[in-house]
């Protein structure tokens, strides 16, 4: 049960118009950009910042999310969860990346942790720096 990366949420109406500063004030690329079309979202990662992107009433579900946990074992976590006492605030599903789960830890923080499945990563990530 390990913690790979975290990722600062930043809720936006479009990603490119935010990617091309963040490309310039990281010296990097996007590590990440799809599509979610269930959610009417679009969601890139760069540096530690993971951008989600929608209109603002698609954004309400989401924007109370604070922060990404990318694990690498989300059903040890979910024991874990359920052993501290963790609210459980969306059930795990299936989404583009791999699965997720949103939570409410004990202290009042809401987080997503998701694990990546690498085949569902990399059929998503064809719309990958489309801002460049």
């Amino acid at each position: 049960m390990k913690i790979k990366k975290t990722y600062f949420r930043m809720y936006v109406s479009n990603l490119d118009e935010v990617l091309p500063y963040y490309e310039k004030l990281l010296g990097i690329h996007p590590d990440l950009r799809f599509k979610y079309p269930e959610m009417h979202l679009e969601l890139a990662s760069i540096g530690d910042f993971l951008f989600v992107a929608g209109k603002s009433e698609d954004l309400k579900t989401f924007n109370t999310t604070k922060v990404t946990f990318m694990v690498d074992a989300l059903d040890d976590f979910l024991i874990y969860f359920e052993q501290n006492n963790f609210e459980i605030i969306r059930e795990p599903r299936i989404v583009p990346t791999g699965k997720n789960v949103t939570v409410r830890h004990p202290d009042g923080l809401i987080a997503e942790y998701v694990e990546h499945q690498p085949d569902q990563v990399k059929s998503v990530n064809l719309t990958k720096n489309k801002s460049i």
